[in-house]
Protein backbone atom coordinates (compact mmCIF):
# COMPACT_ATOMS: atom_id res chain seq x y z
CA UNK A 1 0.00 0.00 0.00
CA UNK A 2 1.22 3.41 -1.01
CA UNK A 3 2.52 6.10 1.75
CA UNK A 4 -0.76 8.33 0.85
CA UNK A 5 -3.13 5.73 0.99
CA UNK A 6 -1.87 4.57 4.26
CA UNK A 7 -1.47 8.36 6.18
CA UNK A 8 -5.02 9.03 4.63
CA UNK A 9 -6.14 5.99 6.47
CA UNK A 10 -4.64 7.14 9.89
CA UNK A 11 -6.03 10.23 9.57
CA UNK A 12 -9.31 9.28 9.25
CA UNK A 13 -8.82 7.67 12.76
CA UNK A 14 -6.76 10.76 13.92
CA UNK A 15 -8.51 13.84 11.62
CA UNK A 16 -7.04 16.58 13.49
CA UNK A 17 -3.16 14.82 14.04
CA UNK A 18 -0.79 17.47 12.77
CA UNK A 19 2.14 15.12 12.66
CA UNK A 20 0.11 13.15 10.09
CA UNK A 21 -1.05 15.94 8.03
CA UNK A 22 2.40 17.15 7.62
CA UNK A 23 3.65 14.09 7.17
CA UNK A 24 0.94 13.59 3.99
CA UNK A 25 2.08 17.21 2.68
CA UNK A 26 5.21 16.01 2.42
CA UNK A 27 3.96 13.01 0.31
CA UNK A 28 1.61 15.08 -1.78
CA UNK A 29 4.67 17.22 -2.28
CA UNK A 30 6.67 13.64 -3.64
CA UNK A 31 4.46 12.98 -5.98
CA UNK A 32 3.75 16.27 -7.54
CA UNK A 33 0.62 17.63 -5.86
CA UNK A 34 1.27 21.33 -4.33
CA UNK A 35 -2.31 22.14 -4.48
CA UNK A 36 -3.13 19.40 -2.11
CA UNK A 37 0.09 20.16 0.43
CA UNK A 38 -0.46 23.48 0.19
CA UNK A 39 -4.52 23.28 1.52
CA UNK A 40 -2.67 20.14 4.72
CA UNK A 41 -0.13 23.08 5.52
CA UNK A 42 -2.22 25.84 5.68
CA UNK A 43 -4.77 23.87 7.85
CA UNK A 44 -2.13 23.18 9.92
CA UNK A 45 -0.69 26.32 10.80
CA UNK A 46 -4.33 27.78 11.27
CA UNK A 47 -5.53 24.83 13.53
CA UNK A 48 -2.06 24.41 15.26
CA UNK A 49 0.04 27.44 15.11
CA UNK A 50 2.79 26.42 17.26
CA UNK A 51 3.49 22.87 15.09
CA UNK A 52 6.48 25.65 13.49
CA UNK A 53 7.58 22.69 11.30
CA UNK A 54 4.88 23.35 8.52
CA UNK A 55 6.00 27.24 7.82
CA UNK A 56 9.06 25.96 6.29
CA UNK A 57 7.65 23.51 3.69
CA UNK A 58 4.72 25.78 3.00
CA UNK A 59 7.00 28.52 2.12
CA UNK A 60 9.05 26.43 0.19
CA UNK A 61 6.19 25.25 -1.57
CA UNK A 62 4.77 29.19 -2.29
CA UNK A 63 8.51 29.73 -3.14
CA UNK A 64 7.98 27.08 -5.95
CA UNK A 65 4.62 28.47 -7.04
CA UNK A 66 6.53 31.65 -7.86
CA UNK A 67 4.75 33.47 -4.58
CA UNK A 68 7.70 35.24 -2.80
CA UNK A 69 5.29 37.96 -0.99
CA UNK A 70 3.21 35.21 0.07
CA UNK A 71 5.91 33.00 1.33
CA UNK A 72 7.97 35.51 2.92
CA UNK A 73 4.87 36.03 5.17
CA UNK A 74 4.92 32.31 6.48
CA UNK A 75 8.53 32.58 7.21
CA UNK A 76 7.89 35.74 9.38
CA UNK A 77 5.15 33.95 11.25
CA UNK A 78 6.74 30.50 11.13
CA UNK A 79 9.88 32.60 13.20
CA UNK A 80 7.17 33.96 15.59
CA UNK A 81 6.11 31.06 16.22
CA UNK A 82 9.37 29.60 16.78
CA UNK A 83 10.63 32.23 18.88
CA UNK A 84 7.59 32.27 21.04
CA UNK A 85 7.85 28.16 21.58
CA UNK A 86 11.59 28.95 21.96
CA UNK A 87 12.52 26.26 19.28
CA UNK A 88 15.89 27.85 17.86
CA UNK A 89 16.63 24.96 15.50
CA UNK A 90 13.48 26.13 13.60
CA UNK A 91 13.84 29.73 13.86
CA UNK A 92 17.87 29.14 12.53
CA UNK A 93 16.09 27.29 9.56
CA UNK A 94 13.71 29.71 8.83
CA UNK A 95 15.61 32.83 9.34
CA UNK A 96 18.02 31.29 6.74
CA UNK A 97 15.39 30.65 4.17
CA UNK A 98 13.89 34.10 4.72
CA UNK A 99 17.07 35.47 4.42
CA UNK A 100 18.04 33.85 1.47
CA UNK A 101 14.72 34.90 -0.21
CA UNK A 102 14.80 38.38 0.77
CA UNK A 103 18.39 39.39 0.19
Amino acid sequence: MDRIKKLQEFLEESPEDSFLKHALALEYIKAGDDSVARKLFMEIVEKEPGYVGSYYHLAKLLERNDEPDAAIKVYEKGMEEAKRSGDHHAFGELRGAYEELTF
